[in-house]
């Protein structure tokens, strides 16, 4: 099934995205591809309770020399959200591998926003013949950087969440005065399940509840760029500094950005990802 996102690329060619929704053993998963396909593949993976839409604003400024591939993780945006299945973050990074297989990538540079870079970390870890280099943007090192919530009703406590809810749990994601977080993407947490929303919060907790990201990559030896928004209001961004544990990882702040740079700064984003993808991503013969 093949369906239409907006983007530049349609094939290689100048046109919409390629949207397409991949039939997995445990549920279909929807996959928006960008650029030439002879390009070097980016993997670009989201947080949890959002979706491909959130790297909207920096797909055109990495099309120009990669294949930019994004999935909507299994419970989230237009995959299928089943109660029965596990959203353990190493069973979504299994989907993600199982996804470039399909569509026949062989090596991808994987990047991460928030939790999407332990989704990113655990596939490294189970496909490290796929998985070329990682960037994690704005992703935790682990419980410890954490900030709490200053109330209880950041976080929404009723389903589905209504507007001020939603508002509120959305108000930590950025931290640019007068910004506003798109509604397509508040849109995608009406979408989701309760079940769906609090087995993917739980399953991220759970993963660096059993190992820091800092010490599950120095064992893999990939290289490694780690973007923090400095004014991150969900994860401390001095805890980037955590990441230089690993061999040669680029530790980077961005000042005035808060925890989605890819948001509210997609230019300043995309640049510093992308002088590290021209290094690290492999072309395709």
């Amino acid at each position: 099934m093949t369906v239409s996102d907006g983007g530049p690329y349609m094939n290689g060619r100048a046109g919409a995205t390629e949207g397409s929704l991949l039939s997995l053993d445990d549920g279909d998963i929807h996959v928006c591809q960008d650029g030439p396909r002879d390009a070097p593949a980016l993997l670009l993976v989201h947080g949890s309770a959002s979706s491909t839409r959130s790297w909207k604003a920096m797909v055109p400024l990495l099309t120009g020399s990669h294949r930019v591939i994004r999935i909507d993780l299994l419970g989230h945006g237009r995959s299928a959200k089943p109660a029965d299945r596990s959203y353990a973050v190493p069973d979504q990074a299994r989907r993600a591998g199982t996804a470039l297989d399909r569509l026949g990538v062989e090596h991808a540079v994987v990047a991460g926003h928030s939790s999407g870079g332990a989704v990113a970390t655990a596939l490294a870890a189970e496909r490290p013949d796929l998985v070329t280099a990682l960037a994690l943007i704005n992703t935790g090192p682990g419980l410890d950087a954490f900030i709490a919530p200053e109330s209880a009703a950041a976080v929404p406590s009723q389903w589905p969440p209504t507007d001020e809810q939603l508002r509120r749990f959305a108000s930590t994601a950025v931290s640019r005065a007068g910004y506003r977080i798109p509604e397509e993407l508040l849109d995608d947490v009406r979408r989701m399940t309760h079940h769906t929303f609090l087995a993917t919060m739980q399953a991220v907790r759970s993963y660096l509840e059993q190992g820091a990201l800092p010490d599950r990559l120095a064992v893999l030896g990939k290289p490694l760029l780690v973007v923090f928004g400095e004014d991150d209001r969900r994860w401390r961004s001095s805890s980037a500094s955590a990441y230089r544990a690993v061999a040669g990882a680029e530790v980077e702040l961005l000042p005035g950005l808060g925890h989605s740079p890819i948001l509210e700064d997609p230019p300043r984003t995309a640049a510093r990802l992308l002088a590290f993808t021209t290094i690290h991503a492999v072309r395709v013969d």
